[in-house]
């Protein structure tokens, strides 16, 4: 395995945006749109927030599992500080693991963790940008896992045909994009106008289109994951959705991280918010208002993942 390379630039999932990062976090991985970044704060921000998602990760190794059976080398493709990457160690103790991100301090946290959990031996890092950063695997994948990490790359189809040149034949793609949009929240909370969050993802949804079409060689596409696996030369081999259900009343550290997605809302969107939005958003976070997530009971979390997988059943290599 070729060792980290720490004079790559940053792949542009890897970083939390100072405005957008915003949205929807990923398991680990955070929106960007600057390089600005301080990951000290930033790296333990998104490992606590992966660990709330573990019930449902846990969920998606198991089906895994029975997806792609006993893979040699697993790759998880913009590993963020390697939550999910350290899952599929446990899930799969016989295989090799290689965490891959543009980010060396979100690396060194991954490495952090699977020494804590007893992986070390069987962990490697790679840092780079991706598609291209796959080139420094040793041997083809068994299962490579991107998880909402494909559409921060500009030109998502090619970037599908250059993953699927780096399995096995017979290996499996695991991709995650899509499912339900996080709720926290009932519909009316007793302050402010009934529908917050609603009108959260859609601003949610406006700042995302702009998001893809500001990445360098962005190109539109319908966002039919089988048929985009299918043109990479896989072999589409299932869909299914995955569902987090934390309800009320949370602990503690599920309260927290409410609370942090709320913020980055907050800030992300400041500029577009209804000034009544706004204000309300102001009183969720305030930690001495009862109204506000850290004291209030109804808070939960239900969120919905949709993984789809493929299998590499003929060369792809001149795809």
């Amino acid at each position: 395995m070729t060792p980290d390379h720490p004079e790559h630039r940053p792949t542009p999932h890897d970083h939390p945006s100072r405005t957008a990062a915003a949205a929807e976090g990923h398991g680990g991985h955070a929106h960007h749109d600057g390089t600005d970044v301080d990951w000290a704060v930033m790296g333990p921000l998104l490992e606590s927030e992966a660990e709330v998602f573990t019930p449902l990760y846990r969920q998606v190794t198991a089906w895994l599992a029975e997806q792609a059976g006993n893979p040699g080398l697993i790759v998880d493709a913009g590993s963020g500080p390697g939550v999910i990457t350290c899952l599929f160690a446990e899930r799969f103790p016989g295989a090799r693991v290689v965490a891959v991100d543009g980010s060396a301090p979100l690396l060194e946290r991954a490495r952090e963790r699977a020494a804590r959990f007893g992986h070390a031996d069987r962990l490697t890092t790679v840092t780079g940008l991706l598609p291209d950063a796959l080139s420094a695997l040793d041997r083809p994948a068994g299962l490579l896992w991107c998880g909402n990490s494909l559409h921060h790359l500009g030109d998502q189809r090619a970037a599908l045909t250059a993953f699927a040149r780096h399995l096995a034949p017979g290996g499996t793609l695991a991709l995650l994009e899509g499912g339900l949009p996080a709720r926290f929240l009932p519909r009316d909370i007793g302050i402010g106008r009934p529908g917050l969050q609603a009108r959260l993802d859609a601003l949610h949804e406006q700042w995302f289109t702009r998001m893809r079409a500001d990445l360098p060689g962005s190109v539109a596409e319908a966002e039919d994951w089988p048929a985009l696996l299918g043109a990479a030369g896989l072999r589409p081999t299932g869909t299914r959705s995955f569902l987090l259900d934390l309800p009320a009343p949370v602990s503690a550290e599920t309260r927290a991280f409410v609370a942090a997605r709320l913020a980055r809302l907050r800030e992300g969107l400041a500029d577009d918010l209804l000034p009544e939005d706004r204000a309300v958003l102001d009183r969720l976070l305030d930690p001495e208002d009862e109204a506000g997530v850290h004291r209030r009971r109804d808070v939960f979390v239900l969120k919905a993942h949709t993984v789809y997988t493929a299998v590499r059943v003929r060369d792809t290599a001149e795809s």
